[in-house]
């Protein structure tokens, strides 16, 4: 809804200039502007028409830099305005209208560049080598499920995992209560010093929603803003941190299996096809079962170790996987579902389907 507004809004703002540059040229009659417009002011109104309507293109296009293009008409549609105050000063309406959407614009690449600066300050101290290859002498140690899904993916020959970044589509809600949400992620994960920057778009009842999980240095937040401008839930502590370690490991299954060989990982039980681990970061030690099929395909991961705040306890959560596919040279499950077992029954709160996975590459895109 959002959307299809800003795109009204501009695009019937700058149709409506358009009456300035018929008035100049006596094409039709003009009877809302009483005031005479010389040619030159005339070509003015058109080119501040046509800004304003590229602006609305560029918008419903979701490129970034239409505020750019709207804020240029805006401060030609006030010129313009003040030359012909008597006739154009309600045009001051969709103005101030087109105000406010610079502003949550300009609210929104703030808060996208907070998640930035993160990303790139840990892309330039990243001095891990890149040009090291996970070979079968890497993995004789690990349990034979993993070994089979390491090469059922690919993984073997390949470089190791040093960073990724990753981007879903999907939908999410906070429980079976909610409406979903559509939302688009995209995430920086590094392994030397465990990191995990995690930016989200989302449409809440119609209305913008950004957010941010940051989790480095062992701990975690979560910042949640309307129109990235405000606040609507903040969340950090230790039940944070422990949740965030359990979904850092989770993504190294996950996304980055040639990440499985790291030793903050130990191997604990292995059932036929189940595998039990801990990963630890700093003091925390969290606890996960991968589950394998005979192909070597990892169809789930669960783990009793995230605080489900609805419930306010831990509860066991657990990702199902499928939909494996060749992404950039390597068999990964590019759909999941998030889901909490609540004593009264499973809840997906979370779908995602894998849109872009790069490995290794030191810059931001």
């Amino acid at each position: 809804m959002y959307k299809i507004l800003g795109v009204l809004i501009l695009s019937i703002h700058g149709l409506i200039h358009l009456m300035g540059f018929m008035k100049a040229f006596h094409w039709g009659q003009v009877s809302q502007i009483a005031k005479e417009i010389s040619k030159p002011w005339g070509l003015v109104w058109l080119l501040t028409a046509m800004i304003l309507v590229g602006a609305a293109i560029t918008f419903a296009l979701n490129y970034r830099l239409w505020w750019a293009l709207a804020g240029i008409g805006l401060v030609l549609s006030l010129i313009l305005i003040f030359t012909t105050w008597q006739d154009a000063k309600f045009g001051m309406i969709p103005n101030a209208l087109l105000f406010g959407m610079l502003m949550i614009a300009y609210a929104s690449c703030s808060f996208y560049n907070i998640f930035l600066k993160d990303v790139d300050l840990f892309l330039q101290s990243d001095v891990a080598n890149t040009s090291e290859i996970l070979t079968e002498s890497d993995i004789v140690e690990l349990p034979e499920p993993v070994q089979k899904y390491l090469r059922y993916t690919a993984s073997i020959g390949k470089p190791h995992v040093h960073y990724f970044e990753a981007e879903f589509s999907g939908k999410i809600r906070k429980n079976d209560q909610y409406e979903w949400m559509p939302l688009h992620t995209q995430q920086y994960n590094f392994m030397a010093n465990p990191a995990r920057l995690f930016f989200m778009n989302a449409v809440m009842k119609t209305l913008p929603v950004a957010g941010i999980h940051s989790y480095k240095n062992g701990k975690a937040t979560m910042d949640i803003r309307l129109f990235s401008l405000l606040q609507v839930q903040f969340m950090d502590g230790r039940d944070m941190d422990v949740a965030e370690t359990v979904t850092f490991f989770n993504d190294m299954c996950v996304l980055a299996p040639p990440t499985l060989i790291d030793q903050r990982i130990k191997w604990v039980e292995v059932n036929g096809n189940q595998v039990k681990a801990s990963f630890t970061n700093k003091e925390i030690v969290v606890t996960a079962c991968l589950y394998f099929n005979d192909e070597g395909q990892l169809i789930n991961f669960s783990s009793d170790d995230r605080y489900n705040f609805d419930a306010a306890k831990k509860l066991k959560w657990s990702t199902p996987l499928r939909n494996y596919k060749e992404f950039n040279g390597y068999r990964l499950a590019t759909s999941a579902d998030a889901i909490y077992h609540y004593p009264k029954g499973d809840v997906i709160y979370g779908s995602f389907d894998l849109q872009k996975l790069m490995y290794n590459v030191k810059k931001i895109d």
